[in-house]
Order: structure tokens, then C-alpha cells, then sequence
């Protein structure tokens, strides 16, 4: 997620050298490589200028502390101008009204409207307890209300049937009177979207708009057409009275040049941020937390808020009194862990909110890391008998070939997770003698290239 910003930030940072005081001489060679980085991010112009000028102001005369370089001090006065272009702290959705609380998805065809509409319904059903029901208003695309009905069902909201012979705005007001007669706490509007901006799309949305008044109008784009995500988001807010804006495929955008644009180009905050297909993947939008990304420093309240969520708090007690004593960590636990690993969202999503240095240093201890590998560890594991997870020792030839066979993978695969799980171990032992610095010596000697000086 936006790689490219936070690699090349990363390297102006680095290279700033100089006195005790940021001045402009030492910065503005630096401010210079910033601006080309978010020119490259496809960042809009006036937000690069706004950016760079209450950069250039806040940071000359800035002291540098203690052992901070002036590269580190710089990054300070960076992240919290980020963070006030994303919209200083997150607007959380308001549902503040007599149920239901009517929310409005508008979009282009293709920014991922309708799988929104399932991880939102999700995100509210789990995280507030809402009773949710959707509904269709796309009359043009039959395969649209087919999807619709398909994610909710997954997402365990209720689908309010529509079809393509009806008017928007009747069907939108049929729902609303659905979901009314069933005590529904929200309701989801999905809309048609086209491939460009058009009159007759923007007239039908208005209209939908003042037949169903709703609470809160989410306009959501792809984050990965970079400026042209802005400009479109410009030509709604102009039509609708927009309350906030859904990024989604966040994930997939390298450069980030919507996250840094949108709230300073539409005034609307970002509300939510899509990351992967699955209906779990979708994230509320701090805009600190995100500035931390870019700079590459990570994302750890958002990893515990993760962990909160999908941690089996009784494993996790036992696991650490494990983890202390150093003793009793088998085959079993290590399982546990991976599939606790894969219920956070796996390894991209672990790796994607790590600070730099240590994802870097991680994707290069398990290259190629994802689902696939560690299911296919797991699998390995369930085909061991109760003892041989108990006692790794016990696993000989014949062994290993039963286990390959049982899981269907080579006896190299076996070997290569025994290897694995041995170092696991090894590192276990290490923490519970010498505490986290015993630790980490042990993991810079395993990672290449001297990744952890």
C-alpha cells in the first residue's frame, strides 16, 4: 500500500544532514525531493502546494532534539501536515435519527460500490450491532442486484428484492417502508453507477437523493486512479451534498495520490478505506494512522485493534505463560498462531501496517509469504498425530512420508516446516531467557543483509 511514496520519502529523510536547527538551507533540498515524491504519487497540485508551504513554515526554526538527525526532526513536522491534509482525526459515520438510518452509496461503475455495501453492512452488523437490510437501485445491470443479494447473504444483512422494471426512487421508498415495518437500524442504498460522469446519472442521484433524504451520502472511488479519483469526486460533490468518501482497492494503490487529495480537494473527510476483496476488508480511516504508513512507521494501534478483534483471548493467556517459561511450545501452538495470523487478514495485512524496517526485514525472513503458505502449514500439521505435534523429535522418514502424504505435499515441505519450527522454538527460548534484546540479536542474525543494525 502506496510503496512508492513511502520508499522515496524514506530515502530524503536519510539523506538530510546538518546543524542542530532545521533552517532553509538543509531543508529545502529535501522539501524539493518531497515535492517530486508526491508529484509521482499523482497528489493534486494544490494540496502539493499547501503541503510543501506549511511544511517549509513549521519546520524552519524547528530544533533538533536530543539524538534525533535533522532527517528524523523533518519527519515530524511531515507527518503532522499529512496528517491535517487527510482530515486531522476519523468523522465516524452518523446514525444519530429515527430508525432506519438511510445511507446512500453513490459511485462510478467499477469503484467496488456494491462490495462496500456488503463490508459496510458487515462492519456495522459486528462492530455496533445494527440490524441491516440493503437494497438495489442499479435497474440497468440485473447481474448488479444478483451481486448485491449474493453479499449480503455473506455478510449476514438482510437483501430487499428489486428488479430492473422498477424506478429507482420507488424501490428506494418501498425498502425504507421495509425496513420500518422491521425495525431495521440501517438501510443501505446502492446506486447505478456509469463508466464517466454524466448528466442523466447525476440528475437520477439527485432525485433519489431528495425522494429518500438520507442521513449520510458516501461517495465511493477507486483510490487507484489517483488524480482522476479526486476530479470525479469533485463532480459529485458538486451534484450531492456528500457527508464523506469511501477509498477503495487502497491496497492495490501504490502511489497514493487520492488519500493525500480527496478531504483537501472535496472539504468531505474520508470515512473508510477498502483493503482486499474479502467482506472483512474494509478499515475506518484515521488519518494519522495512515500518515504513520506512508512515513513508514507503521500502523500498530490499528495491528492491536486487529488482533483485539480476532485474538481468542483464553489461547492467548496460555500462549504467553508459555512464551515465558520458554517451555511446552509444541506443533499445536505454532498452528494456532498461523491460523490466529490468517483470522487478522493474513500476512500482506500484518506486513502492510508493520513499521518499514521491520516488514522489510520480515518479507525477506518469509518471501512469498500469504494464505496459501499458511494454510498449507496448517494442513501439514492437522495430519500429524496428537503425540508428533507434542513431540516434533518423534517425526522420522517414514513419518514425514505419511504426513506428506496425508496433506498431499512433498516430504521437502514437511522438512522445510520441522526447520521452521525449530527456529520458532529456538527464538521462544531465547525470550524467556533474555528478554526482548536477547530476542532481537537472535533475529538479526537470521535476517540478511544486516537488515536490524
Amino acid at each position: 500500500m502506496l510503496d512508492n511514496l513511502t520508499n522515496r520519502l524514506a530515502r530524503v529523510m536519510k539523506t538530510l544532514k546538518g546543524e542542530a536547527r532545521l533552517t532553509e538551507t538543509n531543508i529545502s533540498e529535501a522539501l524539493r525531493e518531497v515535492r517530486l515524491a508526491l508529484l509521482e504519487a499523482d497528489v493534486a497540485l494544490p494540496v502539493i502546494k499547501d503541503f510543501i508551504a506549511a511544511v517549509k513554515e513549521k519546520a524552519v526554526g524547528e530544533e533538533v532534539v536530543g539524538s534525533l538527525s535533522p532527517g528524523q526532526a523533518l519527519v515530524g513536522v511531515v507527518h503532522r501536515e499529512m496528517t491535517r491534509i487527510m482530515g486531522e482525526s476519523n468523522v465516524g459515520l452518523n446514525l444519530a435519527t429515527q430508525p432506519p438510518a438511510v445511507i446512500l452509496m453513490a459511485g462510478l461503475q467499477g469503484a467496488g460500490k456494491t462490495t462496500t455495501v456488503g463490508k459496510l453492512a458487515k462492519l456495522l452488523k459486528e462492530t455496533q450491532k445494527k440490524k441491516v437490510l440493503v437494497v438495489s437501485c442499479d435497474v440497468y445491470r440485473p447481474a448488479a442486484i444478483d451481486q448485491l443479494k449474493t453479499v449480503a447473504g455473506q455478510a449476514g444483512a438482510d437483501f430487499f428484492p428489486s428488479s430492473t422494471t422498477e424506478k429507482p426512487v420507488d424501490i428506494a421508498r418501498a425498502a425504507i417502508d421495509w425496513a420500518k415495518r422491521h425495525y431495521h437500524d440501517v438501510l443501505l442504498v446502492d446506486t447505478a453507477g456509469r463508466l464517466a460522469v454524466d448528466e442523466a446519472m447525476m440528475k437520477e442521484i439527485a432525485e433519489l437523493h431528495a425522494a429518500i433524504n438520507p442521513i449520510e451520502t458516501l461517495f465511493v472511488v477507486d483510490a487507484m486512479l489517483g488524480q482522476d479519483a479526486v476530479n470525479t469526486a469533485k463532480s459529485f460533490n458538486d451534484a450531492l451534498p456528500l457527508s464523506g468518501v469511501i477509498l477503495t482497492k487502497l491496497d492495490g494503490d501504490a502511489r497514493g495520490g487520492a488519500a493525500l487529495s480527496v478531504r483537501h480537494v472535496t472539504g468531505k473527510p474520508l470515512k473508510f478505506a477498502g483493503v482486499g476483496e474479502k467482506l472483512s476488508g474494509l478499515e475506518v480511516f484515521h488519518p494519522e494512522r495512515m500518515a504513520s504508513r506512508i512515513l513508514g512507521m507503521g500502523d500498530v494501534l490499528s495491528l492491536i485493534e486487529e488482533a483485539r478483534k480476532g485474538v481468542d483471548e483464553e489461547k492467548a493467556l496460555e500462549f504467553a505463560k508459555k512464551l515465558k517459561s520458554g517451555k511446552g511450545f509444541d506443533l499445536n501452538d505454532f498452528r494456532d498462531q498461523m491460523s490466529q495470523m490468517r483470522k487478522m487478514g493474513g500476512m500482506a495485512s500484518l506486513m502492510d501496517k508493520l513499521p518499514a524496517q521491520f516488514a522489510q526485514a520480515a518479507g525477506q525472513m518469509t518471501p512469498g509469504a500469504d494464505d496459501k503458505i499458511v494454510r498449507r502449514i496448517e494442513g501439514i500439521i492437522n495430519s500429524m498425530t496428537p503425540v508428533e505435534r507434542v513431540k516434533p523429535e518423534l517425526i522420522k522418514a517414514s513419518r514425514k512420508r505419511r504426513i506428506a502424504m496425508g496433506a498431499g505435499v512433498q516430504v521437502q515441505e514437511v522438512n522445510r516446516l520441522l526447520n521452521q519450527f525449530e527456529q520458532t522454538q529456538k527464538m521462544m527460548k531465547q525470550f524467556s531467557k533474555g528478554g526482548m534484546a536477547k530476542l532481537m540479536r537472535g533475529m538479526k542474525g537470521m535476517m540478511p543483509g544486516g537488515m536490524m543494525r
